[in-house]
């Protein structure tokens, strides 16, 4: 971009997205969602495990929501699964 005749710099944030099983109450399995990293590590602060990751460290908000709508709502949401799981901070 050209500002006044120099060049303007633009500083891109790095953003880094989830995918998640929400729990709702009422139904066993849930609903998935995505949501930037910061924020997954903010309702993971508030309330440790109540939410299920389902996978962390996703650089397109387009591809977590492809893997939120294309993962299996099925199986055990009791834990998320260890390959996938954020490091401890």
């Amino acid at each position: 971009m050209q500002d006044r005749g120099g060049l303007m710099r633009e500083i891109e944030k790095v953003v880094s997205w989830v995918v998640y099983r929400m729990t709702i109450h009422g139904k066993p399995n849930g609903m998935n969602a995505v949501c930037e990293q910061s924020e997954w590590e903010a309702m993971e602060r508030a309330q440790p495990g109540y939410h299920t990751l389902i996978s962390a460290g996703i650089t397109n908000e387009g591809e977590a929501e492809r893997l939120a709508r294309s993962s299996p709502l099925d199986g055990d949401t009791s834990k998320p699964p260890k390959s996938q799981a954020l490091p401890p901070r």
